[in-house]
């Protein structure tokens, strides 16, 4: 790695909050892999492949999150349908549970290479792919630079840019523009996030939407949606889901404020499901009654909390109910994503901090699908009257609906972006069979 490179490697690592010190690769390693994957294929975060290079256009697909995953697995099924191969790198148990389920043998998962030099050499030496397609907002010095080395187009899509992201690569210019005018296209959510990366040195830019409001609503199984809404019976519910730290404690007392009027259920869904045990205690503290879903608990009458403390069933927590507060925005900053609450049928509050999701709340506000409440008793009287006033509830939902059909068509445009790289892909994909047979394959 050149002296350019690496100051910029290491200028981009402190943008990130990443402390180098002088045995960064092995501290890095030991940080990166820590709890994230199986320990049998802890091999994969130092670019060593476990599956076979299948044969013909590869493209490399990373998505860091659970949503990020979910946002661009339509994208991912239209590059299979071109028959072009697929490595998607994620970083966690989580989202690789998620790509077995959602898409089983349709592509090869393998876990990201941590972004160090002989990892990313390795990884991209072994897979070879003809284009990288990355889906979040972190920068990663040492991919970038790699990936530039070799001519190998670097896109990312669904991008965005949140406030403090930008107020620290605008302090660091000449750095950003090292980083980010090494991307061949960038395809952004909105407006606002297409001004800041051309900003800090991107082109082409261009807006797309966000993916997300064209993924299908998260599945649930309909067995178990069916025992729950029996043992729920004519209760009222309402959900709190995607919640951090003081949101569940938020949720218990808005509870405990309803409960004498309404006797209602109300439905937690911590956003990192290892708190459960935690949340569960402080619950039960309160005074309330504690079923959760891990252990299968029966919903009785007597239940005040369900905690829904299980991973991929968002689906079955908000056909529950329709009144969804969306977490991180009353105690935490930057919001959740509002859209699938909204798309399966639920009237959307949050929190004034959503920064990370701001167009998709804006447009939900403005069509009357999502309110914002500033403080915990605004939180109360919302639902209280979302409870209580069924046409009121019943417009919000209707409201979402339509809200997400205005947004839908990211998905149409991304591909429209991609279309100069992927076709040529695709041509070479669709003759590999014959240029096989000749002898002459890849």
């Amino acid at each position: 790695m050149s002296g350019a490179v690496a100051r910029m490697a290491l200028a981009g690592y402190r943008l990130a909050g990443v402390a180098l010190y002088p045995l960064a690769g092995p501290y890095l390693a030991c940080r990166a892999m820590k709890g994230k994957e199986d320990r049998s294929r802890r091999l994969e975060r130092l670019g060593y492949a476990s599956q076979p290079r299948p044969r013909g256009p590869l493209v490399w697909v990373h998505s860091a999150s659970v949503g990020e995953t979910l946002s661009i697995l339509p994208l991912i099924r239209e590059l299979r349908r071109r028959e072009i191969h697929v490595v998607l790198t994620t970083g966690t148990v989580t989202s690789a549970a998620l790509v077995a389920a959602r898409l089983g043998d349709e592509v090869i998962h393998q876990y990201v290479p941590i972004d160090l030099k002989f990892p990313i050499k390795r990884f991209i030496a072994y897979w070879r792919p003809d284009a990288c397609i990355t889906a979040e907002s972190e920068i990663w010095p040492t991919t970038v630079a790699e990936l530039a080395r070799r001519r190998i187009p670097q896109i990312r899509v669904n991008a965005r840019i949140s406030d403090r992201s930008f107020a620290r690569w605008s302090n660091h210019a000449k750095v950003a523009e090292a980083l980010f005018d090494k991307m061949a296209l960038v395809v952004a959510q909105s407006d606002l996030d297409a001004e800041r990366f051309r900003d800090l040195g991107a082109w082409p830019v261009i807006v797309s939407g966000n993916l997300k409001s064209d993924t299908d609503p998260p599945p649930c199984d309909e067995l178990l949606l069916a025992k729950y809404k029996a043992e729920i019976g004519d209760r009222k519910t309402w959900a709190a889901i995607s919640t951090f730290d003081g949101e569940e404690m938020a949720a218990a007392t808005v509870h405990r404020a309803l409960k004498p009027k309404n006797g209602q259920l109300t439905i937690i869904v911590p956003r990192h499901p290892d708190r459960a045990d935690a949340i569960e205690t402080m619950l039960k503290e309160e005074g309330l009654v504690v079923a959760r879903r891990s252990r299968n608990d029966e919903l009785t009458p007597e239940t005040d909390i369900f905690l829904g403390d299980s991973i991929g069933e968002m689906g079955l927590y908000l056909r529950l109910t329709e009144i969804a507060f969306v977490g991180r925005s009353l105690t935490n900053e930057g919001g959740q994503n509002p859209l699938e609450p909204a798309m399966i049928g639920c009237a959307v509050l949050t929190g004034p901090n959503i920064q990370n999701f701001r167009d998709a709340y804006q447009h939900l506000v403005r069509k009357g699908g999502a309110r914002v409440v500033k403080d915990v008793e605004m939180l109360a009287k919302a639902v209280h009257y979302l409870l209580i006033t069924d046409p009121a509830r019943v417009r919000m939902v209707e409201a979402g609906a339509d809200a997400m059909e205005d947004l839908r068509g990211a998905l149409a445009k991304t591909v429209k972006a991609l279309e100069p790289y992927l076709n040529p892909l695709t041509v070479t994909a669709r003759l590999q069979p014959k240029v096989a047979a000749a002898g002459n394959g890849r």
